[in-house]
C-alpha cells in the first residue's frame, strides 16, 4: 500500500504539462506536500534535537519565531492542500499533505521530551529544511523566469535521486564536517609554533580573507577536480556528479560521499590550519554553496563581459557537456583564467552544450547503485 501511495504521489509530481498548468490544483498540491514536509521536520528537529537537530542552529529552536514558522508551515500545508482536494481530480498530494500535518499535530499534542545530545550524532533535519527553502525560493523562480530550457519541467527526470543527494548531503552534515576537520585539529596540534602567522592572517580585513581563500581554494580544487577526471579509479567517484543529465539547481547536489570528503579536506582544512577567522570561512562556505548551486542551475545568463574572471552558467555546463570538444574542460570553480592558464578552457561563442551526461550513460539510476558503481565498475 505504502508503495502504491508512493508511485500515486510521484506519478501526480511528475504530471504533463498540460495538468500542471495554474488552476488545476497542481501548484496547490505540491505546495501542500513541501510546507507540511517542512512542518514535520521542523518538529522533529524541536522535539528530539539529539536525533535530528543541527547544533549549530540551536539558537533558532530557542527562539519563539521557531515554533511559529513551524506551525505556519502546516497550517499554510494544510490550506493548500484544501485547495488541491477541491481543485483537482486527483487528490493524492492533497491527502497526503493532509495526513502529514495530521501527523505532526499528533507528535506536537503529544509533548515528547526531548533526548539528551550527549554521545549522539544527529540528522540535521532542521538544516535540510532550511536549506531547501533557501535554495528552492531563490532558484526556482529563477529557473522559471530566465530558465534556458523552458521545457523542462521542475520535477524532471533523475529528480528524486537528486534531491536524496540534497537530503543526504543535509541530514549527514555533522559526520562529514567531523570527517573532514578531524585532521586538521591533529596538524593544529602539531603546529603550535605557527602562531604568529595565524595571527597575522586572522588580522586582514574580512573581504581580503575571503578574496585569499577563494584564490588559494581555487587553485587546490582545480587539480583536485583534474586529477578526478584523469586518474581512472577516481573518476568512478567524479562520474557519479557527471552523470546527470538534465541540469538545474538541484543537479549540484549528486556527489558522491566520498569525493565530498575529499574536497572538503583538501580545502577547508589547509584554511582553518593557516588561520583564517571563522566568519572569513563561513562567508566563504555560504558563497561557495550559493555559487555552485547557481553555475549548475537552468539559466540562460550569458553575461560576456564577466567570463574572463569569474565562472558563469555557460562556462560550467560546457564542463558537464555530452560532446567530444567538453570532455576534460573547465575546472576551475571560481576563476576560469586558471583553466586558461593550464590549458583546459573551453569557451565557444555564444553556443552552449547540446546535452548532458556521460557518453553511453554508463552510471546507473538510484543513490546505491550509484554509491557502488565506483567499485563495481569494469
Amino acid at each position: 500500500m505504502i508503495s502504491h501511495l508512493r508511485r500515486a504521489i510521484r506519478n501526480d509530481l511528475e504530471a504533463p504539462a498540460e495538468q500542471r498548468v495554474f488552476g488545476s490544483g497542481w501548484i496547490s498540491g505540491v505546495g501542500a506536500l513541501v510546507a507540511s514536509l517542512a512542518g514535520l521536520l521542523l518538529l522533529l528537529s524541536g522535539r528530539f534535537p539529539a536525533l535530528f537537530a543541527t547544533e549549530e542552529l540551536a539558537v533558532l529552536h530557542q527562539m519563539p519565531a521557531f515554533s511559529l514558522l513551524m506551525q505556519g508551515f502546516l497550517l499554510l500545508g494544510f490550506v493548500l492542500a484544501c485547495a488541491n482536494l477541491i481543485l483537482r481530480r486527483n487528490k493524492v498530494l492533497g491527502f497526503g499533505a493532509i495526513v502529514i500535518v495530521l501527523l505532526a499535530t499528533v507528535l506536537g499534542e503529544s509533548g515528547a521530551a526531548g533526548v539528551s545530545s550527549q554521545g549522539v550524532v544527529s540528522l540535521g533535519l532542521d538544516w535540510f529544511v532550511l536549506n531547501l527553502l533557501l535554495t528552492g525560493i531563490l532558484f526556482i523562480p529563477l529557473e522559471k523566469l530566465f530558465g534556458r530550457l523552458t521545457e523542462q519541467p521542475l520535477f524532471r527526470s533523475e529528480w528524486r535521486e537528486d534531491l536524496f543527494y540534497f537530503l543526504f548531503s543535509s541530514v549527514l552534515v555533522q559526520v562529514l564536517t567531523y570527517l573532514s576537520l578531524a585532521p586538521s585539529m591533529a596538524i593544529l596540534h602539531h603546529t603550535g609554533n605557527w602562531g604568529e602567522l595565524r595571527a597575522g592572517v586572522a588580522a586582514q580585513p574580512l573581504w581580503l580573507q575571503v578574496l585569499a581563500i577563494m584564490l588559494l581554494t581555487d587553485f587546490m580544487q582545480y587539480w583536485f577536480h583534474r586529477a578526478f577526471h584523469q586518474i581512472p579509479f577516481l573518476w568512478g567517484f567524479h562520474a557519479v556528479h557527471h552523470s546527470a543529465q538534465k541540469m538545474d539547481w538541484l543537479a549540484g547536489s549528486r556527489m558522491h560521499v566520498f569525493e565530498i570528503v575529499g574536497l572538503r579536506g583538501v580545502t577547508i582544512i589547509p584554511m582553518y590550519v593557516l588561520g583564517f577567522a571563522d566568519s572569513a570561512l563561513h562567508a566563504y562556505i555560504l558563497l561557495v554553496y550559493l555559487n555552485a548551486t547557481f553555475v549548475h542551475a537552468n539559466v540562460r545568463f550569458n553575461v560576456e563581459w564577466l567570463k574572463p574572471f569569474i565562472v558563469t552558467p555557460r562556462f560550467h555546463h560546457w564542463h558537464h557537456g555530452i560532446e567530444k570538444e567538453a570532455i576534460d574542460v573547465n575546472f576551475a570553480i571560481h576563476f576560469p583564467w586558471l583553466d586558461k592558464l593550464f590549458g583546459t578552457y573551453y569557451m565557444p561563442p555564444n553556443q552552449w552544450p547540446s546535452a548532458y551526461g556521460i557518453g553511453g550513460h554508463p552510471v546507473p539510476a538510484g543513490y546505491w547503485k550509484q554509491f557502488l558503481y565506483p567499485f563495481r565498475r569494469k
